[in-house]
């Protein structure tokens, strides 16, 4: 019997759509990895095992079925998106437990697709952080369990990391699918502003949150972007060389690059070279205020989020974050601080096409209840992310793409940042890295 736990999303699809397999198989076998192994991985909020073979079932019976483009893969939700019928609690004690009525835009695509939502993933408490633990569980990196999957799109990047799910829909609004995909070995994109319908919580935490992908491989990323995208992704990859900046400059002063992140940057870079294309050294012109409008950003979005909900159900470090970003809602929302942002890194990245760097700065937290310590043991604990506020603030593309390896063995990464509009750019290059320096797919922790 073939097994199709493993498969990427596009051999799933060309199997179902060729009726080489049903989706219930499919579905069939996940469920069944999902069930032995979620428990240690702590993957998944919640299950949706019987409407899943059921979906499947339909998604057999459809008219279309050879022209669905994910027809029959399993796939897993983010716990801060609707799925109709399913309740979404945003990893908090404090939100309700109504089931959706309806899907929200980007499930709706998916599923119109042929993708088959097996479950909702866990998340940290309103997806703040860049850990993922609360009260409906831990996340952890399927190549280290002794580590935090990364946050907020942690269960998802977990999910399919550990072979649980080939894809995974997750969003980012100061690295939430990079941070996770950077720890787990996957790859994913955050999409400009505009790309894919956001509708994230209240207001997208001022436009700075974007809706994507968590995959093994840059063609099932493309694949559920395009999806995503309702097939207008912009098309502008350019021909030939490309200006490409390397910096190992870390965006906020004083926090320290690990050698394994530089490493994985020098060896990307080395790749693309030898490439063709034009690398260089160069330092993005980070004002010395980001960190400061990172954080009003950061915290003012929490802020709009909890209002409505039961502070006393909250987390304290929840509640902090979310006292202090009171204070900066109405100058956020009035402010010029991202313009100013963007004005002032157009320069750069007219001189240049696409900018290199690590995609964090160390290795993940340890996993733990970071949910029951305090607002300021967290926030230091997050300085591990200080490569991704910068480009939620812009709202331009970024990517993470696994590159090298943590001396533990589990995977580290770079990240990719272009002009808006250049997501193609930016899959063009990830696709490079990965025919030159193939990266392993899942997770070979023992048990798996």
């Amino acid at each position: 019997m073939t097994e199709w736990v493993g498969r990427t999303a596009a051999e799933i699809a060309a199997a179902v759509r060729a009726k080489e397999v049903t989706p219930r198989e499919v579905v069939a076998e996940h469920l069944a990895r999902i069930e032995r192994l979620d428990g240690r991985i702590g993957a998944f909020r919640t299950m949706r095992a019987e409407a899943a073979l059921a979906e499947a079932d339909a998604v057999g019976s459809r008219a279309d079925l050879a022209e669905l483009p994910l027809a029959g893969v399993p796939l897993a939700v983010k716990d801060n998106l609707a799925v109709r019928g399913e309740s979404h609690r945003d990893g908090s004690a404090a939100t309700h437990d109504t089931p959706a009525a309806e899907d929200h835009v980007t499930v709706a695509r998916l599923r119109a697709a042929g993708a088959v939502v097996v479950g909702l993933t866990n998340v940290p408490e309103l997806c703040v952080f860049g850990t993922t633990e609360g009260v409906f569980g831990t996340s952890r990196n399927p190549w280290d369990l002794s580590r935090t999957a990364g946050g907020s799109s942690g269960g998802s990047a977990a999910a399919v990391a550990a072979g649980l799910v080939p894809l995974a829909l997750g969003n980012d609004g100061m690295g939430s699918l990079r941070i996770p995909a950077a720890n787990c070995g996957l790859v994913t994109l955050k999409p400009g502003h505009g790309v894919v319908p956001a509708g994230i919580g209240n207001g997208d935490w001022f436009g700075m949150s974007e809706n994507g992908p968590l995959a093994t491989t840059v063609e099932d990323l493309r694949l559920m972007l395009d999806v995503l995208a309702d097939g207008a992704l912009p098309l502008t990859r350019e021909p030939g060389s490309l200006r490409v900046a390397v910096s190992l400059r870390s965006p906020l002063p004083g926090v320290v690059v690990h050698r394994s992140f530089t490493n994985a940057v020098r060896e990307a870079a080395g790749v693309l070279a030898r490439g063709g294309h034009q690398v260089r050294r160069a330092d993005p012109p980070y004002p010395p205020s980001l960190g400061v409008t990172a954080i009003r950003h950061w915290t003012a979005g929490t802020a709009v989020d909890a209002e409505g909900l039961d502070p006393a159900r909250l987390t304290r470090r929840t509640r902090v974050h979310a006292a202090l970003g009171r204070r900066f809602v109405a100058s956020v929302r009035g402010g010029d601080g991202r313009e100013r942002l963007r004005a002032r890194m157009t320069p750069f990245f007219t001189a240049h096409d696409v900018l290199l760097t690590p995609a964090l700065a160390r290795r993940s937290p340890a996993a733990g209840p970071w949910h029951e310590r305090g607002w300021l043991r967290n926030i230091v604990a997050n300085t591990y992310t200080p490569f991704t506020p910068p480009w939620n603030l812009t709202g331009w593309p970024a990517m993470s793409v696994p590159c090298g390896a943590l001396p533990s063995g589990a995977p580290c990464a770079v990240q990719l940042v272009g002009r808006p509009g250049s997501e193609d750019v930016l899959l063009g290059l990830a696709e490079e890295l990965e025919r030159r320096r193939p990266w392993r797919r899942t997770a070979t922790v023992a048990g798996f």
